[in-house]
C-alpha cells in the first residue's frame, strides 16, 4: 500500500500571495500521482497547508476520483486552542475523511513529530509546501528524504 500513498506536510502560515500558486502546483502534483496509481493521501490536519491539501482531496473525491483521504492526527484535542471558525473547518474536513488515526489521545511534547514520522512511514510520496528551513515541515521533509520518499515542494 505504501507505493500508492502520499503524505502532505507544510507550514501553518503561508504568504497569502503564494497560496494561489501553491494550490495550482498542489493540484497538478495530485493529478500526476493519481495517474501513477496513488490512491491514498494522508493529511496531518493542521491549519494551513494540511487543510488546503485535505480540502483539495475531498473536492476530487466529490468529482468521482477513486481516492481516499486519511488524517493522521497528533492527538484528539489538536484544535483545543483554535478559534471557533478554525474548529468548524477542521471538523468539517474530518467528517469527510475515510479514516482518522490518532498518534496519541492527549497532547504531549513530541506528538507532532511522531505524527509526521507516522505519515512518512506510511508513504512513498510526499508533497510539501516548504518555505522556512527551521521548521517542523523542514524536519519532516528531512525525515522523508532519509526514508527515500519521492518529494515535491509545491511552494517553489
Amino acid at each position: 500500500m505504501k507505493e500508492k500513498t502520499c503524505c502532505f506536510t507544510g507550514h501553518r502560515r503561508l504568504h497569502q500571495n503564494k497560496v494561489p500558486q501553491i494550490i495550482k502546483r498542489l493540484n497538478d502534483e495530485i493529478e500526476n500521482l493519481v495517474r501513477k496509481g496513488v490512491t491514498v493521501f494522508i493529511s496531518g490536519g493542521s491549519r494551513g497547508f494540511d487543510q488546503i491539501a485535505a480540502a483539495l482531496i475531498i473536492a476530487k473525491k466529490k468529482m468521482g476520483y477513486d481516492i481516499r483521504l486519511l488524517f493522521a492526527l497528533p492527538c484528539q484535542n489538536q484544535d483545543e486552542l483554535w478559534s471557533d471558525k478554525e474548529k468548524s473547518l477542521y471538523h468539517n474536513l474530518l467528517a469527510e475523511a475515510d479514516d482518522v488515526h490518532y498518534v496519541s489521545e492527549e497532547y504531549y511534547i513530541g506528538c507532532m513529530k511522531k505524527r509526521n514520522q507516522y505519515m512518512v512511514d506510511q508513504s512513498d510520496y510526499c508533497i510539501c509546501a516548504l518555505l522556512y528551513p527551521q521548521s517542523g515541515t523542514s524536519q519532516t521533509v528531512g525525515y522523508a528524504q532519509c526514508k527515500g520518499l519521492h518529494i515535491t515542494n509545491v511552494a517553489h
